[in-house]
């Protein structure tokens, strides 16, 4: 069966194309700084807004318009697996990302669960022979089910954790049967809600200790995806305690998981952590932690997760901007999580508002590539810094200076000129290179 017979192949047909099924700005052969598009961005789709968003929010029903819905559960799974391929198909995107939960229906027990997911992947796996796509990452939905209520290797209860752990197992099994590239874990609900009954180091360490378990269980079966963990900072839990980058490479690094564990940053989740998604970029880069990224963005009057599509050139630009300085994000990549808004509930929107977000970021790469070559920012920075360059600032560096001689260089010169930086007129200035 065809789910979108009436879209061909999506191809590259240039910003002048009247075509709403055309890539104005990514082509995936186009050369950027020595490296195709397709290799640049490693696009992946989520598994779980393409596929099982129904476009229900807390004050509506679902108004998605699907037509892979089946007369089981399971036989909407298959249906689904075979509506999947044909939209990366369709958008030649190369990678794909899932929960557990998305692909296989829980059922009755924790055994028949198992049991479908086996069954679906094996589906998974038929797809991906015939068609070349490859498993981005995969992860444990450990949030939803009400056993996680409390968490889940941080919960107060050992039955939970044990079930997490059977879980991750599961999940480490199909990644290495699908050939993933790497395993996300994302702490749901491993927060808390009150100190007033709550042992944050007790429940860290054993988060920490799922985390090594994961370790040495991937390293038994042959197996070792590069392992990230995905930062938010609310929603739902009170106090999460991946809240941000900086937050999660201290818990990184107090555990001593550094070299089997980096970051997979999500633009809306920085919004929600009061950051930028470049600084959370730039936090992980300066760890060399960046390992992967959920491309998305927030609505900027809206204090919650809303996983818009990747429209904002600004954003993309500063994005791309990290990853070219970080060397790419292989064997990470861009993953799509990201959902179309209620009112675009047609199947086709599905396409429209993928085809959106890769050209926004093909213009994003070419825009920071530009500001690269013309050493944009690094001009800026070595203005800035100049003074470190020689006299008392080059000492300082080379660490040839204590207080005892840097009171009496002050005393000699205690009123330090300082320089406009000129803000405005470098944004203004930077206006032209993403118009």
């Amino acid at each position: 069966m065809t789910y979108f017979p009436n879209v061909t192949k999506i191809k590259f047909e240039g910003k002048d194309t009247t075509n709403d099924f055309a890539f104005r700005h990514y082509n995936p052969e186009e050369v950027v700084e020595g490296k195709t598009m397709r290799e640049h961005f490693r696009f992946a789709l989520a598994y779980w807004h393409t596929m099982t968003q129904d476009g229900s929010d807390p004050f509506g029903a679902p108004v998605n318009q699907r037509s892979w819905f089946g007369e089981t559960e399971m036989e909407t799974a298959h249906n689904r697996v075979d509506a999947f391929f044909e939209i990366l198909e369709k958008l030649d995107v190369d990678y794909f990302c899932f929960h557990d939960v998305d692909i296989a229906p829980a059922g009755e027990s924790l055994e028949e669960f198992f049991a479908n997911l086996d069954e679906i992947t094996d589906h998974i796996k038929e797809k991906m022979d015939e068609t070349g796509k490859k498993l981005l990452w995969n992860t444990a939905n450990m949030f939803s089910h009400p056993r996680f209520n409390n968490g889940a290797a941080s919960s107060n209860n050992a039955e939970v954790f044990a079930y997490a752990a059977a879980q991750v197992k599961k999940g480490l099994d199909l990644s290495k049967k699908l050939g993933g590239e790497n395993y996300v874990f994302w702490g749901g609900r491993e927060g808390y809600e009150t100190l007033l009954n709550t042992d944050m180091k007790f429940e860290q360490d054993n988060i920490a200790r799922l985390f090594k378990m994961a370790i040495a269980y991937g390293e038994k079966i042959g197996h070792k995806p590069q392992f990230l963990i995905e930062p938010k900072p609310k929603e739902p839990s009170k106090h999460q305690y991946d809240f941000d980058a900086a937050t999660t490479m201290s818990f990184i690094l107090k555990h001593g998981l550094e070299g089997d564990f980096k970051l997979n940053l999500e633009a809306n989740h920085a919004t929600l952590a009061g950051h930028t998604f470049e600084h959370e970029l730039n936090v992980a880069r300066n760890f060399d932690s960046l390992g992967s990224i959920d491309a998305n963005q927030g609505d900027m009057l809206l204090g919650w997760d809303t996983d818009e599509f990747p429209t904002n050139i600004y954003d993309t630009t500063f994005t791309m901007l990290e990853i070219l300085a970080n060397d790419g994000l292989a064997p990470g990549g861009i993953n799509f999580d990201a959902k179309v808004r209620r009112s675009s509930f047609a199947m086709e929107d599905l396409l429209l508002a993928h085809i959106a977000g890769m050209d926004t970021f093909a213009r994003g790469l070419k825009a920071a590539a530009k500001l690269r070559e013309d050493r944009f920012f690094e001009d800026l920075k070595e203005k800035r810094y100049a003074s470190y360059k020689e006299g008392i600032g080059a000492n300082i560096i080379a660490d040839k200076e204590d207080f005892e001689s840097l009171t009496e260089y002050a005393l000699k010169n205690d009123n330090p000129q300082l320089e406009s930086s000129h803000i405005e007129l470098v944004k203004s200035k930077l206006n032209d290179y993403l118009v």
